[in-house]
């Protein structure tokens, strides 16, 4: 698990709340009730609005996957990719249907099976690369979710700070009141801002950037599992997988 959403999150919220009781506040004058239901209640009904029910469903199952989601490991998947070649190429590639069975990750073990059922090279490119367009196009509909989200909550924070300014221009016969009332009317805007920028748009970046290297993993192993049908030489294959990380990822193929 990566634990980079978790560390952001507390220290966005953290430093909210230093900032609170550095200035002699309290927890508790942010905490209203009222605000809160409706900036995060009009957020979700009006993301919902402008999307699908299956949309917003897909959107709240993504939500544990942000914060547990694992990096995938590249190096990993270049030396089991580079292991099956070696064996493909020393005993053949039906050779290869035990370990098939043993492989976790469903894209390499359905490409491999795939490979070693006899599908054509460019059929299988062909179905590799639809799974990897299929699951891009469905991860950017759920992170684009979240990204309406944060389009809207700003907005619905000022919609319910004007809300709360009408009840204080309602109530000017009682000046002790104003002060509490007017700071209560802007606990909307402060949550429809937070909300936005502390929550929504960092949910629809890290689900992005996760389904980023998501297919970008799978893209390799593509190209892989075409290497090993092909019968291509190890220690090439594993150089061609690396060549397709970035500078930084890329190490010497010591096979």
């Amino acid at each position: 698990m990566d634990p980079a959403t978790i560390i952001g999150l507390v220290v966005s919220f953290g430093g909210i709340i230093a900032m609170i009781y550095l200035e002699g506040s309290h927890i508790q004058s942010i905490l209203l009730p009222a605000p809160m239901i409706l900036v995060f209640g009009a957020t979700i009904g009006a993301a919902l609005a402008s999307s699908t029910l299956v949309d917003f469903k897909g959107a709240v199952k993504a939500i544990p996957r942000a914060f547990k989601a694992k990096v995938p490991s590249a190096d990993a998947s270049i030396e089991r990719i580079v292991q099956l070649a070696d064996r493909a190429r020393r005993e053949g590639l039906l050779a290869l249907e035990d370990e098939a069975r043993s492989i976790e990750d469903p894209f390499l073990r359905d490409g491999l099976r795939a490979a070693i059922d006899g599908t054509d090279p460019e059929d299988l490119r062909v179905i590799l690369e639809d799974r990897i367009d299929a699951k891009r196009r469905s991860d950017k509909v759920i992170s684009k979710f979240f990204n309406t989200m944060g389009g809207y909550a700003p907005t619905i924070g000022i919609v319910g700070t004007v809300v709360s300014l009408v009840h204080v221009l309602s109530n000017l016969a009682s000046p002790d009141e104003l002060g509490h009332m007017i700071a209560a009317a802007f606990v909307a805007t402060l949550w429809g801002l937070a909300s936005a920028n502390l929550m929504w748009l960092p949910l629809g970046g890290r689900l992005a950037r996760i389904s980023e290297l998501e297919c970008a993993q799978m893209e390799i192993v593509l190209e892989g599992l075409l290497s090993v049908q092909s019968g291509a030489n190890p220690r090439l294959v594993g150089e061609r997988l690396r060549s397709l990380l970035p500078p930084d990822q890329q190490v010497k193929d010591a096979a």
